[in-house]
């Protein structure tokens, strides 16, 4: 059976200095490809040239959203706080994520880029959302963050679960792109803070728990207080500490 053999370099000729000179272009994979059908290749060298046309694409649909999250980047939107929120002592401004979405939508759009939220919630409540941006050619990208049920206010479980899962969408949409809202730091006037010290040693309590259930336990009575206060920080740094332990805890009882 005849072999595949290797795809000659293209020519044409290119203006220079009047004088008509041979430009050389390299055969992809797909050209390399064709001529292999083309001369009865067998299959093992049809499937090996396959498998490099593969890798040729994600690695140009990686470059090409490299490229085009350069030139998003190079013209952002504008992120204002366009909503107030106030409840009891509570008083802020933030960007609502469908005005977020309105302006980066049009900037992503605008460089073949689309973006979707995946959204999971585990048996301990802790709600976790995806931000994907794709570019056109199909390469992706994600971004993760992960909360639990908002329950400041009044809101029932519902709304708790929703609240969270909208901030979650509206941070991870901005960061995926680098972006932030102008001045958008969700600082809200006379907001109490969970005492430095007690932020400390809940931390070392739960990097030093032994057991999956001590750590459940610190992590619930830290989280709590934390989110008592509204004090996004602190809630953050229980889960990083949290989700660093419970690892180290699962490899250890393997």
């Amino acid at each position: 059976m005849a072999t595949a053999k290797q795809a000659p370099a293209q020519e044409s000729l290119v203006p220079l200095n009047g004088d008509a000179v041979p430009s050389i272009s390299v055969a992809t994979p797909v050209d390399l490809l064709r001529i292999a059908v083309s001369q009865g290749a067998d299959i093992d060298k049809l499937e090996k040239l396959m498998a490099l046309q593969e890798r040729w694409e994600k690695n140009e649909a990686r470059k090409a959203f490299v490229q085009a999250m350069n030139k998003f980047k190079a013209n952002p939107p504008t992120i204002t706080k366009n909503h107030d929120v106030s409840f009891g002592e509570t008083h802020y401004r933030h960007a609502t994520l469908d005005h977020v979405c309105d302006e980066v939508t049009k900037g992503l759009s605008a460089v073949g880029i689309t973006h979707a939220w995946k959204v999971t919630q585990d048996k301990e409540s802790f709600i976790t959302v995806i931000c994907v941006l794709t570019h056109e050619l199909g390469h992706s990208e994600e971004t993760q963050l992960i909360g639990a049920p908002d329950k400041s206010g009044s809101k029932n479980s519902i709304q708790a679960i929703g609240s969270t899962v909208t901030y979650l969408q509206r941070y991870t949409l901005l960061a995926a792109c680098g972006l932030a809202s102008k001045n958008d730091d969700d600082a809200q006037s006379g907001q109490s803070v969970v005492d430095p010290a007690k932020l400390e040693e809940y931390c070392r309590q739960l990097t030093e728990v032994d057991t999956l259930a001590d750590l459940k336990a610190v992590f619930k009575r830290a989280y709590e207080e934390a989110q008592a206060l509204n004090d996004r920080s602190a809630m953050a740094s229980y889960i990083q500490a949290k989700d660093k332990r419970k690892r180290e805890i699962e490899h250890a009882n393997r």
